[in-house]
């Protein structure tokens, strides 16, 4: 990018440029062209681009020609709107193979047997009067504010990390309630962890974010 780069005029090159190839089918389409309109709009807008993007820009010219030959037809803006739904299902239910269920299982137990001895020790140096925690300036309130909400994130992560371990275990259940092909207690015990994990995510991050605010 050079010194007399025009980011605004760029923005509104490109913009035009992608209007233009918006819900057109593959007849219409010109990736090749968009490409090297692309690379000439960078080039008068004083912005370099490597040489590669030039010889990509020429081989999707021939590719274009190519697609019109086998479906001049085909809308692939309206064959993503169609697919979307079921890949994204088919994504989520491999997600839910019994491979990743047991590795998460797994990682899960690790961290619920390192937790009691982690939390040992922290009470130990509580009780010991060994804790320090180190701050500018003290505001009471607000620290115990602060202690109350880690408390209450720390019981609603084991809550969650309770009805995960619950559900996996119930993975090995057979019954004839099933949802996406698996027990369907596990699942929803699955879904309210997820559910319960969204939420708390949301409180953290909104919530938080508006009280400093």
């Amino acid at each position: 990018k050079k010194e007399n780069f025009d980011e605004v005029q760029f923005r509104r090159a490109i913009t035009e440029i992608v209007a233009k190839q918006q819900g057109a089918t593959v007849e219409q389409m010109q990736v090749g062209r968009l490409v090297l309109e692309v690379t000439q709009a960078s080039g008068e807008n004083n912005i370099r681009v490597p040489s590669e993007l030039t010889m990509l820009g020429k081989t999707l010219l021939n590719l274009d020609q190519v697609g019109r030959a086998i479906a001049p037809e085909f809308d692939p803006n309206a064959s993503i709107r169609r697919n979307a739904a079921n890949i994204m299902q088919q994504r989520l239910v491999k997600s839910l193979s019994p491979g990743n269920l047991f590795s998460g299982v797994l990682e899960l137990k690790d961290l619920l047997q390192r937790l009691p001895a982690r939390i040992n020790k922290i009470l130990d140096a509580i009780a010991n009067n060994q804790l320090k925690v180190e701050v500018d300036a003290i505001d009471e309130k607000t620290l115990i504010v602060g202690f109350q909400k880690v408390a209450n994130r720390i019981t609603t992560g084991l809550i969650i990390a309770a009805l995960i371990v619950g559900a996996a275990l119930l993975m090995r259940v057979e019954t004839t309630f099933q949802i996406w092909g698996y027990p369907g207690l596990a699942i929803i015990l699955f879904l309210a962890a997820a559910a319960s994990g969204v939420v708390l995510l949301v409180n953290i991050l909104f919530y938080d974010k508006s009280e400093k605010d």
